[in-house]
């Protein structure tokens, strides 16, 4: 089960148009997470973090896990090529692209704000049942040998 803690957004960061992220980017954003965690949530980084991201160059680049090595976080091991994973794919932008469809902006700005205001609605109980499904679809990968899980 998803402990107490887990309550919601901790940071959002939105990537500024024509920009790519890279290590760098990357390791600044985690220096921008283990701050809001700090603030917002301190018991996470009392009981240490574990962080689920794939492996994506900037994850695997050599900047970021001197990162998470002198933080002491912890990755959950993802395997390459597995969205069935990562509740981002299989839980957050199918939500996130129902919510979206048909609307139309006028600017960036007025689409960051509903981004924003969208996450900042979202009830705890849309995150449990996101992180909580990975428990399932991880036993299922684990059951299955290794071999993809669709749902």
């Amino acid at each position: 089960m998803l402990p107490d803690t887990a309550k919601g957004v901790i940071l959002s960061d939105i990537l500024p148009q024509g920009q790519c992220i890279n290590a760098a980017r990357y390791c600044s954003t985690l220096d921008r997470l283990k701050e809001a965690i700090r603030r917002k949530r301190p018991g996470l980084l009392r009981r240490g973090v574990v962080l689920q991201h794939d492996n994506a160059t900037p994850h695997s680049a050599n900047l970021t896990q001197q990162w998470l090595q002198r933080y002491g976080w912890e990755i959950l091991p993802h395997p390459a090529h597995s969205p069935d994973l990562a509740p981002s794919d299989f839980h957050l932008f199918g939500s996130l692209k129902r919510h979206l469809g048909g609307m139309a902006f006028e600017t960036e700005d007025d689409l960051i704000s509903e981004l924003r205001n969208w996450f900042d609605n979202l009830d705890v109980d849309f995150f449990r049942v996101g992180i909580n499904s990975l428990l399932s679809r991880w036993q299922k990968r684990i059951d299955l040998h290794g071999d993809y899980v669709e749902k």
